[in-house]
């Protein structure tokens, strides 16, 4: 059943993909513009999107008539945003001033930060060459590292400085930008 092999491959795939290492310098952008984040919640409810994309997926966008393709856009049009706010020093995500910590946590944090449209689509394409138990587990893993790099942000924000983080910042927009081109390349000229 549980294929230690199987396990290894899927969370290292999805690490790369959720990237939330990469993710660092927006989630300090994002705690800064409403304070704090909560850590669990976002990590629970990115944990709820994979695992429901993983067991109804292809039912739930096929219900509203999208697909696979017209997801992924989407969420690269959102990492977009981000990437270019990260660069140019911009605000297109202002903070309401009636939402709480919960609803940042959710979103952009949750979602598309962490489970967006690449981690989901990766989700539904693995599901075809693993088995359901192994991808289960492999999300599991992501979920935990994921909430001990949200919950050490403000130790590493403390050990980068503010220039270290205006580096990173900028250096992992530019990255953002070229994901998001890549999602949107990729699905809309696939053959390029």
């Amino acid at each position: 059943m549980f294929d230690f092999r199987e396990i290894l491959s899927v969370t290292l795939i999805l690490f790369s993909v959720i990237d939330i290492l990469g993710s660092i310098p927006i989630v300090i952008n994002l705690r800064k513009k409403v304070g704090h984040i909560q850590s669990g919640k976002a990590t629970i409810a990115a944990g709820i999107l994979m695992v429901l994309f993983l067991i109804l997926g292809k039912s739930i966008l096929e219900l509203f008539g999208i697909g696979v393709e017209d997801f992924a856009i989407a969420g690269a049009l959102i990492i977009f945003a981000l990437g270019a706010e990260m660069i140019l020093g911009i605000e297109i995500f202002k903070p309401d001033p009636a939402a709480s910590s919960t609803s940042t946590s959710i979103v952009p944090i949750a979602f598309p930060l962490i489970a967006g449209a690449g981690t989901l689509t990766t989700i539904l394409t693995l599901k075809s060459e693993y088995s359901q138990a192994n991808l289960a587990v492999g999300i599991v893993l992501n979920l935990i590292i994921i909430y001990a790099v949200l919950k050490s942000t403000n130790w590493l924000e403390r050990k980068l400085g503010q220039t270290g983080l205006d580096v990173l910042r900028r250096i992992f927009g530019i990255i953002l930008l070229s994901i998001a081109i890549k999602i949107f390349k990729s699905n809309v000229f696939p053959e390029l």
